[in-house]
């Protein structure tokens, strides 16, 4: 590609290379790369003519249709900033991020999964849709006509915007912001995680290389959202190196084996909770014989058990928001299931750098050392969008990334994330991963799922889980605590152990997270801590 990294070029590489190839499978529509171009361009056009410029936000509020990477590249056309919006989102969270990031546009699909999402926009506060100057409605087949106007703001087709002419002017730039994540926002309102267009290149280039994307026969599956990272780096890709992908708006265990085997997908990337469900719907022996790499996030040892036994096999991935997803990755062929399991490994770029730093001392760490770890990569956020102080608290002076991660390196480039900094323990003076602990308890035959988090307690930390189980399933806390005793070290071993129906979770774009602060509180709300020996 030439060194000038834009959306556009990009694009144009694919097309000039694999013009009439199939770029994406969605449903029963297949775009090829020149088409996929040619909708941007009018998108582009479109986009345009109801004042899109440079700079301005479009939130991209759709599951995943080929409709979303059209408006996505028409924004990198313009220069415009495309906001991932996640279609799980309600009217709380999007009064919240409309009016924080000023969007100019909002793309939607009124009718998607029978929700009215007209009238969610419509319950908006004035305030909050103040910079909105249109809405574009998406439709399929069968769709009820869209309103003319929500909240008083005029609402465009999708359909008219690319029917105009193809824009033949491009005001893309590498350095220009193109794309912007939302964080998780589980305690607190979510950050707005920027891009440049060269980052955004970049690591899809490095991900197609470094996840085997460039092999003959290459075809990729998305099903993961394309508004988290995790989604969107594993769409990206393959569409980077002229590869086909398989679009699919909502996930469905059965349907995600049906193109598996019908389109022969050869990569993706899933959830723990995914592949679980996809397992329990009893795949057919040989249903993903044509999958050369799955990858799926840390800490899901026994899912990725599971998988072997039905010859999908799967490897841990590490990423986030900021450095994005599919930074680095296990090797799917070599070490032990609890090895390939491990978040982390090997960076997809070359010039990409990891770190562990002591959070007391300040000092960096040697090989083998847990310690927050720190990222500097081509594939880093410019910064947080309308937040000067928090870029400036999660970067160094020397422009690495403070993930909030705590892990360690190894020789070879290689790293391993253990946990979440805030979620990690200090017991007995030793630094200590939850999962560690929760993976001693999952063993026991009566527990389904475990999490740990830390309770203070007279001024030291002690580690407290909370297991669920399999439905109608007995649960004793003293034998499951006798059994933690006989396996870990004594200070690991949980203060308690308490059941319950379900962890209380949130819905991310790229996962189903377990609120650990919550869990926290609970601990609390049960009073005292037992005495220990």
């Amino acid at each position: 590609m030439n060194a000038e990294l834009t959306l556009t070029r990009l694009l144009q590489a694919a097309c000039k290379a694999h013009g009439g190839r199939p770029a994406l499978q969605y449903r029963d529509r297949a775009l090829t790369f020149s088409q996929l171009q040619a909708e941007s361009a009018r998108v582009a056009t479109g986009l345009a003519e109801l004042g899109v410029g440079a700079g301005d936000r479009v939130a991209i509020w759709l599951p995943n249709t080929p409709a979303w990477l059209a408006c996505f590249f028409a924004c990198g056309r313009i220069g415009a900033i495309a906001l991932a919006t996640n279609t799980r989102f309600r009217s709380a969270e999007m009064e919240d991020i409309l009016g924080r990031s000023g969007a100019k546009v909002l793309i939607y699909w009124p009718a998607f999964r029978g929700i009215d999402f007209s009238q969610i926009v419509e319950h908006l506060s004035a305030a909050s849709v103040a910079g909105l100057k249109a809405i574009i409605a998406y439709a399929e087949a069968d769709d009820p006509v869209p309103p003319a106007r929500v909240h008083g703001i005029p609402v465009h087709t999708y359909d008219r915007l690319a029917a105009r002419p193809e824009m033949p002017s491009d005001s893309s730039r590498s350095d220009l912001g193109c794309l912007m994540f939302t964080t998780s926002g589980t305690t607190k309102a979510p950050k707005f995680v920027l891009h440049s267009q060269r980052s955004i290149v970049q690591h899809a280039l490095d991900v197609a290389q470094g996840f085997g994307y460039v092999g003959p026969g290459t075809v990729g599956l998305g099903v993961l959202p394309f508004c988290g990272t995790y989604g969107f780096s594993t769409a990206l890709a393959p569409l980077a190196v002229g590869a086909p992908l398989i679009v699919d708006p909502a996930f469905e265990p059965r349907r995600i084996i049906d193109l598996i085997r019908t389109h022969r997908v050869t990569n993706t990337n899933l959830t723990g909770h995914m592949i679980g469900h996809i397992l329990a719907t009893g795949p057919a022996h040989g249903a993903f014989e044509s999958i050369r790499f799955c990858g799926c996030g840390s800490g899901a040892s026994d899912v990725i058990e599971r998988a072997a036994a039905h010859g999908l096999r799967v490897s841990g991935v590490y990423g986030s928001s900021e450095v994005q997803a599919l930074f680095a990755h296990q090797n799917a062929f070599e070490g032990a299931i609890a090895e390939r399991a491990l978040g982390g490994g090997w960076p997809v770029s070359p010039l990409a750098r990891v770190r562990a730093r002591d959070a007391t001392s300040g000092r960096l760490l040697a090989h083998g050392e847990p310690g927050e770890l720190e990222i500097q990569a081509p594939s880093q956020l410019i910064g947080y969008f309308g937040n000067p102080q928090a870029t400036r608290e999660a970067l160094t002076d020397d422009g690495f990334y403070r993930t909030g991660d705590l892990g360690h390196t190894v020789a070879d480039r290689r790293f391993i994330f253990q946990a979440r900094l805030g979620d990690a323990l200090r017991l007995s003076g030793f630094l200590v991963s939850p999962a560690q602990i929760e993976c001693v308890i999952a063993e026991h035959p009566s527990v389904e799922a475990c999490q740990v988090v830390g309770l203070e307690d007279a001024g030291r930390t002690l580690p407290y889980a909370f297991v669920t189980c399999a439905s109608g399933g007995d649960f004793d806390e003293g034998q499951v605590l006798a059994f933690a005793r006989e396996r870990m070290a004594r200070y690991k071993v949980p203060a308690r152990i308490v059941r319950l129906d379900a962890f209380p979770t949130v819905q991310s774009a790229n996962a189903i997270k377990v609120q650990k602060a919550r869990l926290r509180e609970i601990a609390r709300e049960l009073g005292s801590v037992p005495a220990r020996e």
